[in-house]
């Protein structure tokens, strides 16, 4: 009855009919679309549902507890999603989430242990997963769709050349990578500008894999990567970047990890952050994605991240605001786990498949649905280290387009 309740007063967009585990049918409907009717199949998400929505919905999908007999799983989020924007507005809706932030206000705290433990959790499964749905180059954050035309080899291309770009990259430089993944982004760095790179990461597999990338490409004397927690990095580098990196800091860390790029930048450098934000209100992450996803995680706003910025005296030089740069990357991911799926479950079982398919789907809806975006920062500790207008962007993009487009040419030549 209380859940009957709860959906009435929520549901505001869409038609949603919920099939209970004793077979009775409830009808919610505030416009035609999207349409799904969900059965339920366990009496206990019933009471799970008021108690831990969101936690209760995601787990109730894995298990196979909640089927979806009509519409699609991106139709039936589409409905929450929306739904739960809309309910900022209602008072006791507003009470309740206020109480379930509170709960939530240390979950991000993350020192050097628990935050490699928790890296491990998502970023050291089997390495053979993320070929079945990344780009070749195993780009694992939101790639830049300059054009509507390009696919997602293109996008990812693009977006490590426009970090490039914005780095304002000069030969002989040495480039510090916090947060580097399978080192797609700094081998792109040593070759489009013939600087040196360090990467570190605190993934054991992500380590391994760049270093074998750098040692095949012949470029290990100039680009290494190292098992290493950002706080106990030492040096002076002409620049630093990072990407998707942020979102594992915690908002308790934040004015560490920018007095710490502040401490490894030289008075001359630049550095670039690269993360996702929210466009809303400072909250926590979806309980079921810091559950299952990503441990740990916090996606700040802007208004999080300036602060402890200026309390650094870093400069903010530039801030660009990518909106459904991620909604198409993730579409993408989507389309090829889905492809592939066959080739997931001899990794992993049916469970792990529909997981990984709901986090796609809800982060995908998260970037639609004017909830979460991406933003770039540039910093420095000069008025005097970039050019005054943006124009060197355009210019180094142009020229290593240019470049990479005649390459093609002679490749099918």
């Amino acid at each position: 009855m209380l859940a009957n309740r709860l959906f009435e007063r929520l549901i505001k967009v869409g038609d949603l009919t919920i099939i209970d585990a004793r077979g009775r049918r409830r009808h919610y409907k505030a416009s035609d679309s999207p349409k799904v009717t969900i059965r339920i199949t366990d009496p206990h998400m019933h009471w799970k549902v008021m108690v831990a929505p969101q936690l209760a919905v995601g787990e109730a999908y894995m298990d196979g507890k909640l089927v979806i007999e009509e519409g699609t799983l991106f139709d039936f989020i589409d409905i929450g999603v929306q739904n739960l924007r809309l309910a900022y507005d209602d008072g006791v809706l507003r009470w309740l989430s206020r109480i379930r932030n509170v709960l939530a206000r240390f979950a991000d705290y993350n020192p050097i242990p628990r935050a490699k433990q928790r890296v491990a959790h998502h970023y050291d499964l089997d390495g053979r997963l993320f070929s079945l749905f990344l780009d070749s180059d195993q780009q694992y954050s939101c790639a830049y769709f300059a054009d509507p035309s390009d696919d997602l080899e293109t996008a990812q291309r693009r977006k490590k050349l426009h970090l490039a770009a914005k780095l304002s990259l000069q030969p002989g430089q040495k480039v510090l990578d916090i947060g580097s993944g399978w080192g797609g982004l700094g081998l792109t760095l040593a070759e489009a500008a013939d600087v040196s790179v360090t990467g570190i990461t605190l993934s054991e597999e992500q380590h391994k894999v760049s270093n074998e990338r750098a040692q095949n490409q012949d470029v290990a004397d100039r680009v290494g990567f190292h098992l290493r927690d950002y706080r106990n990095e030492t040096g002076c580098y002409d620049r630093i970047v990072s990407v998707g990196m942020l979102e594992h800091v915690g908002r308790h860390h934040y004015r560490a990890f920018f007095s710490k790029v502040k401490e490894l930048l030289a008075e001359d450098g630049v550095a670039v952050i690269h993360s996702i934000g929210r466009f809303d209100q400072p909250g926590p992450v979806n309980a079921w994605m810091r559950k299952y996803i990503f441990p740990g995680s916090y996606i700040p706003t802007l208004s999080e991240i300036t602060g402890p910025i200026e309390e650094c005296n870093l400069l903010i030089t530039d801030i660009e605001i990518l909106r459904l740069h991620y909604a198409e990357t993730l579409l993408a991911w989507r389309r090829n786990f889905h492809r592939n799926l066959d080739k997931v479950r001899e990794i992993y079982d049916e469970r792990f498949c529909r997981m990984w398919d709901f986090y796609l789907t809800a982060c995908e809806l998260g970037f639609r649905r004017k909830e979460l975006m991406v933003f770039q920062i540039q910093l420095a500790k000069s008025m005097e280290a970039l050019p005054i207008t943006r124009d060197y962007i355009h210019e180094f993009e142009a020229a290593h387009d240019a470049r990479w487009q005649t390459r093609q040419r002679m490749r099918v030549s």
